[in-house]
């Protein structure tokens, strides 16, 4: 492995960390609605399974997908329903007020471990990405700088996210428009999943 490869990487990462998809949609809901230290723990969720979905990629979950495309269909399914079930509960939740939002930070952490946990998103970049970006000849020192890597990253720019959304004026004007934010939220997370249901892609 060479600086080059890491900085592929890299920037293939920040690319998949900060496009439109659960990830980072329930990442800024809860930060805006629960506050700081809630988006934080969300994103600490978020990163540590997407690093752990990164180690096994690195240990061959690519194999195991091809080896059994029923685990891949069902993970999707099950991740589908999920991004549904959570929409629906942004949806519904549109017009409660801003403290009915507020979350133990331990929720937070959950909420986005178990996101990641079931989203698709993660685990073909994991096993797609490394492929294309690393060779195969990696030492097991190389695998684990890449997963600390991955993990570290992921944290700094959830935590920088955090920070800069729940400041004053972040916070007021989401709070002026929190049924119109949340809803659109919702649609864009309830669209993810019945594209995830209804499609028929097959792991990388």
């Amino acid at each position: 492995m060479t600086i080059e490869h890491l900085i592929a990487f890299n920037i293939a990462l920040f690319a998949a960390i900060a496009s439109p998809g659960p990830a980072l949609l329930v990442s800024i809901k809860t930060t805006l609605s629960a506050g700081r230290t809630a988006g934080i723990a969300t994103g600490c969720g978020l990163a540590i399974m997407a690093a752990t979905w990164t180690a096994l990629a690195l240990l061959g979950l690519d194999i195991v997908f091809d080896l059994f495309p029923w685990a891949y269909a069902a993970a999707k399914i099950v991740g589908a329903f999920y991004l549904i079930y959570i929409a629906w509960g942004m949806w519904r939740g549109a017009r409660d007020p801003i403290k009915d939002s507020i979350q133990p930070a331990r929720n937070a952490f959950r909420r986005g471990f178990i996101i990641n946990l079931l989203n698709p998103k993660s685990m073909i970049f994991a096993a797609a990405v490394l492929i294309v970006i690393f060779p195969s000849d990696m030492t097991v020192f190389d695998k684990a700088f890449i997963v600390v890597n991955h993990l570290l990253i992921e944290i700094v720019f959830y935590a920088m996210l955090a920070f800069c959304m729940s400041t004053d004026i972040v916070r007021a004007k989401y709070l002026s428009a929190k049924v119109y934010l949340d809803r659109i939220a919702a649609c864009v997370l309830g669209a993810l999943g019945l594209r995830l249901l209804l499609s028929r892609h097959t792991p990388v």
